[in-house]
């Protein structure tokens, strides 16, 4: 049995591993997957939340400063947050798609 999940250390949480098509699971190796799943989406929105903070602060930063080339690496910072922000709601409705299967 293979690691189901696996740290993904850019946004902060573990995401699923699956090495096998969802049929070819155990109905009880499919509920422990779901249920380790239900856990991990319940802290998807503390980590947008600290992300959220991070720009915010960076944001502020930007305001202040009138270096172009720290400006430049602030807005790259904050459109790399960003875009950790949307891969966490595009994970967060994952949870959908598995309950969808969990019920076939």
């Amino acid at each position: 049995m293979g690691q189901r999940f696996v740290f993904d250390e850019r946004l902060g949480i573990p995401l699923p591993n699956l090495s096998l098509d969802w049929e070819d699971y155990s109905v009880s190796e499919r509920v422990d997957i779901v249920t380790r799943w239900e856990i991990i989406r319940g802290a998807i929105p503390d980590r947008v939340f600290q992300f959220e903070r991070e720009i915010n602060k960076k944001q502020a930063e930007l305001f202040e400063e009138d270096n172009f080339q720290q400006s430049c690496i602030l807005n790259s910072d904050i459109a790399e947050l960003a875009s950790r922000i949307n891969d966490l709601h595009i994970w967060y409705r994952m949870n959908q798609e598995i309950e969808t299967r969990r019920h076939s």
